[in-house]
């Protein structure tokens, strides 16, 4: 049951319109899933779900604009450049 639900979610988020959008619907799903198996119980799963929104949202962003790239600084920072 459970894996359907997953199926039916990561489904209904690949046919997003746009790329954040599906990024945002995939992260989520995903985030979902992980933080519901590592931890057991829903509020791991809703937290799981925050997470890889953004991060999927973030990602999806940088697919939608080319010629751009995604990077990190030496110190963790984020950060959008020109691809080489």
């Amino acid at each position: 049951m459970k894996k359907a639900i997953a199926f039916a979610l990561i489904g209904l988020s690949i046919a997003s319109c746009t790329a954040t959008e599906q990024g945002a619907g995939i992260g989520a799903a995903s985030g979902a899933v992980i933080g519901g198996v590592a931890t057991g119980n829903v509020r791991g799963a809703a937290v799981g779900a925050a997470i890889g929104g953004v991060t999927g949202a973030v990602i999806g962003r940088v697919a939608e604009q080319p010629g751009q790239c995604y990077y990190r600084d030496r110190y963790g920072r984020r950060y959008i450049d020109d691809c080489p």
